[in-house]
């Protein structure tokens, strides 16, 4: 039954759980979809970490390398990106320890990125990233 609401009705399967768990109900909660979707929000925590890292230094390479083209619409997801950083890593302490490797792992595709949208060749940008993490989080840092 627990199962078949799940894939019917999501919203309702996850009032009943909580009802069970606030009941103290264990044997009627759907366990494995549970463990399921606890295990897909923390996987959803790290992918929008790792989404909003990957804009904003895609951001900051066009900044540093495209200087003739800034805009206060680069400015304004540069910030966006930070703030939201901010309030997730706020919400997720945890997810810090991930920030390095955050960077480092999406580093390649903000090249990429910086690449296709600026037209410059990609040797203008570093073959590793320019940045530290705290460079990127802070909210003053607009590379020259």
């Amino acid at each position: 039954m627990n199962t078949v609401l799940h894939n019917q009705d999501f919203y309702a399967w996850t009032q009943q759980q909580l009802d069970l768990l606030r009941q103290g109900n264990f044997a009627q909660i759907d366990l494995k979809n549970l463990i399921d979707e606890v295990e897909s929000m923390g996987a959803s925590e790290r992918r929008e970490l790792y989404s909003r890292f990957l804009v904003l230094v895609h951001h900051l390479l066009k900044w540093q390398f495209q200087p003739e083209e800034r805009s206060n619409s680069w400015r304004s997801t540069i910030i966006e990106q930070r703030d939201q950083l901010e309030i997730l890593l706020g919400q997720s302490p945890s997810l810090r320890r991930y920030c390095e490797e955050a960077l480092v792992d999406i580093y390649p595709r903000s090249r990429r990125k910086a690449t296709a949208e600026t037209g410059l060749v990609s040797s203008v940008f570093p073959e590793q990233c320019p940045y530290t993490v705290q460079q990127v989080l802070a909210i003053d840092f607009f590379p020259e």
